[in-house]
């Protein structure tokens, strides 16, 4: 519980993180972001003796490909969430990670033909009726949320379709796009409009530190969610887009609108009725595993 309530706070808090790494840019940061954090994890690889793992997903041609699918996602998760913050859109990237666990179960519907129950049919189309209210509000569709909620959904998608663990699954991840991360720093360089080495050595060792602050909460989550329930981890996942909604409000002083707040109740609505309905689904199971239990002896 303590291993995945500090991973989404660690997630929560990045907005206050990208903006210590200016003048550097989005594409800069996150070209930065992949170089630091290969060279992390790799280290990391090598304590925990983790190598074979990675060998034996290289090894598989299936498993490659997917990973090399979810690379190029959360590679435009990470310049889109860079973006929104350095561009002062925290407020709209918080409305992604709300509608991510929604986008995520209609992703379980056509990629996997599962069933929505009643009450999920209901959040998911509160979600839409949220979307909406916020493209009147902002005059054009909210593409940031949509954006970062999409490709986090489907890079949640490739993740299921292989079985990777987090380490080497990040591992192979930051490899696949290391070479393209490498020539964008080269370019940025030869061009003179690189931050880094050119901005003092703290802004160095921050850039160099975003392998780091990408590589821990995914671990962190990684480990939580082995240990506790699938219905904990729901619950917890709402920490992240709740700390920032509230530094985009409070801390960058961006707008709320009535009408931005009604889409954002919204959401919550939804959110509210697929985690109750989600809650309900666990507790039948579990009674009917317990029930299940003494007939089986």
């Amino acid at each position: 519980m303590v291993a995945g309530l500090a991973a989404y706070l660690l997630w929560g808090l990045f907005p206050l993180y990208f903006p210590l790494l200016e003048p550097a840019g989005g594409l800069e940061i996150v070209a930065h972001r992949i170089v630091w954090s290969l060279l992390f994890v790799g280290l990391l690889l090598t304590v925990v003796r983790a190598w074979p793992q990675v060998r034996a997903a290289v090894a598989d041609r299936r498993t490659l490909l997917v990973l090399s699918v979810a690379a190029l996602l959360i590679v435009v998760n990470w310049l889109v969430f860079v973006y929104a913050v350095n561009a002062g859109h925290v407020v709209e990237s918080s409305l992604g990670y709300f509608i991510n666990p929604l986008v995520s179960v209609l992703l379980g519907v056509v990629a996997f033909r599962e069933r929505l129950r009643r009450l999920q049919w209901v959040a998911v189309g509160l979600a839409v009726v949220a979307v909406v209210v916020l493209t009147v509000d902002y005059g054009h569709p909210p593409w940031i949320a949509l954006a970062l909620a999409g490709s986090f959904g489907f890079y949640g998608l490739m993740k299921k379709l292989v079985r990777v663990e987090a380490a080497p699954g990040l591992f192979l991840e930051t490899a696949l796009v290391f070479v393209p991360a490498l020539v964008v720093i080269v370019v940025l360089e030869s061009r003179g409009s690189a931050a880094f080495a050119h901005e003092g050595s703290g802004n160095a060792l921050l850039l160099a530190f975003s392998g780091v602050a990408t590589a821990v909460p995914l671990l962190l989550f990684a480990a939580s969610a082995r240990r506790v329930p699938l219905s904990t981890v729901g619950l917890l996942q709402y920490v992240n887009p709740l700390i920032q909604l509230a530094l985009g409000v409070f801390v960058f002083g961006e707008p709320m609108p009535p009408a931005r707040l009604a889409g954002f109740a919204i959401v919550w609505l939804a959110l509210g009725v697929f985690t109750a309905d989600s809650l309900r689904q666990a507790r039948s199971t579990r009674r009917a595993a317990a029930r299940a239990v003494p007939a089986a002896a």
